[in-house]
């Protein structure tokens, strides 16, 4: 069965993932946020429950 012999198939994915972490990802990472979050102080609202008409 030639599925079994790991030879070819490591190697493929071993340059796939050498390609990725060396070429691919610090383009990736070059991108930066155009809007960095800002140091909001956060509101929270209390919402009135609901008054069920059968209860």
């Amino acid at each position: 069965m030639p599925q079994l012999n790991p030879s070819p198939w490591f190697f493929i994915m071993l340059i796939s993932w050498l390609a990725f972490s060396l070429v691919m990802q610090p383009k990736l990472l070059s991108f930066m946020s155009t809007n960095p979050p800002s140091n909001k102080a956060t509101h929270i609202t209390k919402t009135p429950s609901w008054n069920w008409p059968w209860t």
